[in-house]
């Protein structure tokens, strides 16, 4: 669909145009009840089913509200919402309306329709990409906190405590209480490394095994030296610091600078399925006969 921020004319408004939609610009959900604050409703009859699509194209609020125009208009279509968000389009309508049908209707506005399994797996990716920082963030808390109440005092003395609670906090670390303490270290951050930076370690065992040397292979090579290191200071004779707090540190740098777009974002090839060759739809994952419709995406 060609970009319309500069007022060029798509093929979504020649839809519009051709039959004869009044939709206003700049409004996403024109013809559902109330324009304020608050998720917008429609009314469905009850036997009318819902599907979601996951689309390409919906990049501004004028576009939501044309299609959803576009979609309403068809018969046996009782509610419709597009988000820009996220790319998705759902839509309430009688049964004898396939989701082929709907498709074509999309299409034929010039937007990018993913298959059924397609949209799930993109779901599902996206999910898992929120879970993955949630985890990083949330370890890497769990690891800094005792670092600055216990550990950084100890090495940088003039910087925190006075010399007595300094004298007993490095007390508690030469007893055998410090073994306890590091398992937790190691334990926390080496999950966090495992599940947050699952992505990185596909992509650089991937890479090795194609024989490149890759900057995802660089990383994870430092991260798992760095662990092992401080593993080995912490649990043998080797006399070493422990830097746990680096792993977590690293983790939670690389899974934000990726997940928020400053790195890499396209999704990981290992956890979104390929499209089908014949372009097949899955059956849909998505019914519901309830009366009352979310009709702007849960805005």
């Amino acid at each position: 669909m060609p970009d319309d921020h500069h007022g060029r004319s798509t093929r979504l408004d020649a839809v519009v145009r051709d039959r004869g939609i009044d939709a206003p610009a700049g409004t996403s959900s024109a013809g559902a009840s109330g324009s304020g604050a608050g998720p917008q409703v429609a009314r469905v009859p009850e036997p009318h089913v819902h599907d979601t699509f996951s689309v390409e194209g919906i990049d501004t609020k004028r576009r939501e509200g044309l299609l959803e125009a576009v979609l309403r208009d068809r018969d046996g279509v009782s509610a419709a919402s597009a988000t820009e968000r996220n790319g998705t389009v759902g839509v309430h309508h009688d049964p004898s309306v396939s989701r082929d049908d709907l498709r074509e209707t999309l299409e034929s506005c010039g937007l990018v329709v993913d298959t059924a399994d397609r949209a799930f797996e993109v779901r599902r990716a996206s999910q898992f990409a929120s879970a993955r920082v949630a985890v990083a963030v949330l370890f890497g808390l769990m690891v800094a906190t005792p670092y600055i109440a216990v550990l950084y005092p100890t090495r940088i003395e003039w910087l925190f405590y006075d010399p007595v609670t300094v004298a007993y906090l490095q007390s508690l670390l030469d007893s055998r209480m410090a073994t306890h303490f590091f398992v937790n270290l190691g334990a926390l951050s080496g999950i966090a490394f495992l599940v947050a930076c699952g992505p990185f370690i596909r992509r650089a065992v991937r890479g090795l095994a194609d024989g490149r040397l890759t900057t995802d292979a660089l990383f994870v090579g430092s991260v798992t030296a760095l662990f092992a290191y401080s593993t080995a200071a912490a649990f043998t004779g080797f006399d070493g610091v422990v830097h746990y707090d680096l792993v977590a540190y690293a983790v939670v740098g690389a899974t934000l600078w990726t997940h928020f777009g400053v790195g890499e974002t396209a999704p990981d090839s290992a956890g979104v399925a390929e499209r089908p060759a014949d372009g097949s739809d899955a059956p849909t994952d998505a019914a519901t006969d309830d009366p009352v419709a979310m009709t702007d995406g849960g805005r």
